[in-house]
């Protein structure tokens, strides 16, 4: 049988009697409803397993093997069926135990043999029309169930628009706190990487300046040749700051690179022993000649600079600051050692803490804020590395931090 349009109606007609099927089919036939026939309980159930989509079934009561309240009471049985109407066909009188018997078993109306063809196609109607009304109802639902998924994708998709700009703003704000604390970190490494040697050469200009009548000619080349040096390597930092602070910006990585480690720590004691020679302070790179480190110089300078800077400051006049190395499996730990005033246990828990605008003045009351050592903490961070502190009131103190190790073979 060809198949069935969705709103058609599917009647199952099960009699033992073929008189009686070809009676209902043809009292029925003008209405334009399909049919389906049985002559026993078992073929109908044998239908009912391949169509499932019935509008109503017009059951016989009587017939033999299986009569109609054992076929009902099977075909409900099956959760599928449990929603199509029977209507049972019986040749009996409506005798209440019977129709209770009926009822029982899923009945929901009767209609007596011979039937009344009038009463046959009203019945059926009643149903047919029940039939379409469910399944308009259940198009509905489905039309409800489509547009209810629709809103919930909907507000799915908007909840997920939110949180990406809620994240994508988390983000710009942690950008800009970025920038911020760059600019912070710029403003820094200038005061401290700069001023020193500005400091020397400002001291150098001003003695010359104020002896120039009373200082032989070697002298005066010696100062100047301090002057020009000192304002060449300075004009060179600069450049490098820049540089740095543009690379920041732009959200540049650092730039880790080869790098021998006595050299590198030469190179920011070249900037710091004028300083260091006002206060007869001996600067010594005992840095072994044969280790390479993997750094980016910029931040490596800045990092003893800043170091040897402190200890400067805080060394009494014709002390000694000693700058050493050692290897340590894939890590470099230097030390940056001085005979200084020291500090007490409390300050050395603070020293890598929260900038201090009341710091400690130096020796010859040099003056500072704290930031120098909150810079030397996030680059040797960035590094890859680790730093800490000892000291002793009277006796020094030692920085050390690490860096990571470059093998030569």
């Amino acid at each position: 049988m060809k198949k069935v349009p969705d709103m058609a109606i599917k009647i199952l007609l099960v009699d033992d009697n073929d008189n009686n099927l070809l009676s209902m089919e043809v009292a029925l036939e003008k209405e334009g409803y399909t049919f389906f026939k049985a002559t026993s309980g078992r073929e109908a159930l044998r239908i009912l397993l391949k169509e499932e989509d019935f509008s109503l079934i017009l059951l016989d009561v009587k017939m033999p093997i299986m009569d109609g309240y054992e076929t009902a009471g099977l075909i409900y049985q099956r959760d599928k069926l449990r929603h199509i109407p029977i209507i049972f066909i019986t040749a009996h009188d409506y005798e209440e135990a019977a129709m209770f018997k009926g009822y029982q078993a899923g009945a929901v109306d009767f209609i007596r043999k011979p039937f009344n063809p009038e009463i046959l196609r009203s019945k059926v109607a009643v149903f047919a029309e029940l039939h379409k009304k469910n399944q308009l109802l259940r198009q509905q639902e489905e039309k409800l169930q489509a547009i209810n998924n629709d809103l919930m994708q909907l507000n799915r998709d908007l909840e997920q628009r939110v949180l990406e700009r809620t994240i994508e703003l988390e983000n710009l704000n942690h950008e800009l706190k970025a920038l911020n604390i760059s600019k912070d970190k710029f403003l820094t490494v200038i005061s401290h990487d700069l001023r020193n040697p500005l400091t020397a050469l400002l001291a150098s200009s001003e003695h010359l300046n104020r002896n120039a009548d009373k200082l032989h000619p070697e002298q005066i080349r010696i100062f100047s040749g301090i002057i020009k040096k000192t304002s060449n390597k300075i004009l060179d930092q600069l450049n490098e700051l820049v540089e740095w602070a543009k690379n920041q910006r732009e959200k540049v990585s650092f730039n880790p690179e080869k790098i021998n480690l006595s050299n590198g720590i030469e190179v920011s004691l070249d900037l710091l022993r004028p300083n260091a020679s006002q206060k007869k302070i001996k600067l010594e790179n005992k840095t072994p000649k044969d280790i390479y480190v993997l750094a980016d110089s910029l931040m490596l300078r800045s990092i003893v600079q800043n170091l040897v800077t402190n200890a400067i400051k805080f060394t009494a006049s014709g002390g000694l600051v000693i700058i050493n190395a050692k290897p340590d499996d894939h890590m470099v730990s230097v030390f940056v050692e001085d005979s200084g005033v020291g500090m007490t246990a409390e300050m050395q828990e603070k020293v890598f803490g929260k900038v201090n605008n009341a710091s400690l003045s130096g020796t010859n009351n040099e003056t500072g804020n704290g930031l120098g050592l909150l810079l030397v903490n996030d680059f040797v961070t960035q590094l890859g590395g680790t730093i800490d502190v000892e000291s002793a009131i009277g006796v020094g103190t030692t920085f050390r931090f690490t860096i990571p190790l470059i093998n030569v073979a």
